[in-house]
């Protein structure tokens, strides 16, 4: 675990799956870290100052007082800043270019596939003002299979790719709302699993809770 030195890291963040993720990694490693709260439900995201560091104006964004060569660096997309992270502390992101090839590739899956699905269900579900039956049943079907994907996965093992990492950090936030994605994971016993032990840990219970 790295210790809480130097400046704090600037998170630039809301209360949203994405948005906890790098809460979540600060409290993991103990890193310093300030919250910068953007609210997105009166677009605070599309302010001037947040547009220099998230030019696709989404949460979550840092900015590193102390990056590469003692140098301010700020960084957007969840994956692209938990990868940071990783590199910059050694934590959750192992050395080991095998190991590593192992927690990219779940990464990936997670910021590609598994979270935006997962939204586009929660929203035709729960949001949408019209009731679309196709939108729907697309979502849920996709939801549902990526669910199985990592039910399967985690049969074997602890965490989605082997030690607990930023694979593991990416998902939970958004495996923590099956529920709204109709998804009941009494019946992913190994999903059931690993979602309960992630919520315990005190790191994760301090991120979700730092925003």
């Amino acid at each position: 675990m790295a210790a809480a030195t130097g400046k704090p890291i600037d998170v630039h963040t809301w209360s949203t799956p994405n948005g906890w993720k790098i809460p979540i990694m600060m409290e993991e490693c103990g890193l310093p870290y300030r919250v910068v709260p953007v609210n997105i439900g009166r677009g605070d995201q599309m302010a001037p100052d947040f547009l220099t560091i998230s030019p696709n104006n989404k949460i979550p964004a840092i900015v590193d007082h102390d990056g590469p060569g003692g140098e301010p660096i700020s960084i957007f997309e969840s994956g692209a800043i938990l990868q940071y992270l990783g590199r910059k502390t050694g934590c959750f992101y192992p050395a080991d270019e095998r190991a590593r090839v192992e927690v990219d590739q779940w990464l990936f899956w997670q910021v590609a596939g598994f979270g935006p699905m997962l939204g586009q269900a929660h929203h035709f579900r729960i949001y949408a003002q019209e009731k679309i039956p196709y939108a729907i049943e697309r979502f849920s079907t996709e939801s549902h299979r990526l669910y199985g994907v990592l039910d399967k996965r985690l049969a074997d093992r602890d965490y989605i790719a082997g030690d607990f990492s930023i694979a593991d950090i990416a998902t939970v936030t958004w495996a923590k709302f099956h529920q709204k994605q109709g998804i009941d994971v009494g019946a992913l016993p190994n999903v059931k699993r690993w979602l309960d032990a992630m919520l315990a840990r005190p790191g994760v219970q301090r991120g979700l809770g730092a925003v």
